[in-house]
């Protein structure tokens, strides 16, 4: 960038990582994601959502955000920033840790140090396991 290499963030922690992810603007409230987010969101510094994933995982893959997951993406979307991310020094997959396919189901993108964090709270939403159940409002 601007003539010098890209690294991913040092980041080590899952409650220090800043993530992205993405799902649609419409019937957001239906869409599984939105679990994944509330927890993220709860257990992480922050989770942010610009609308683009090319652009979430080129600033993964220039240390700007320290993980990115969405599911439902293009290949489009997703073959330049894994490619970025890898060069960057950062892991991807899909979200139960498999390795990343430009057809799969979901994605995973981070700087490798909160990798093994990210999946292990994937997986407890995955299992409807969650750390911090939904408030009820009365």
């Amino acid at each position: 960038m601007n003539g010098q290499p890209i690294h991913v963030s040092r980041v080590q922690h899952i409650e220090d990582p800043l993530v992205a992810t993405g799902f649609p603007s419409r019937k957001r409230h239906q869409n599984v994601n939105v679990h994944f987010y509330y927890q993220l969101a709860m257990i992480t510094h922050g989770v942010r959502r610009a609308g683009a994933a090319a652009l979430d995982l080129a600033y993964v893959a220039c240390g700007r955000l320290d993980a990115f997951w969405e599911f439902g993406l293009n290949p489009w979307d997703m073959a330049a920033g894994i490619l970025l991310i890898e060069e960057a020094g950062g892991q991807c997959s899909d979200m139960q840790g498999a390795p990343a396919r430009l057809r799969g189901p979901h994605l995973l993108a981070d700087n490798g140090a909160v990798h093994a964090g990210m999946l292990e709270v994937f997986a407890e939403v995955f299992r409807r396991e969650y750390r911090y159940p939904m408030p009820v409002i009365e």
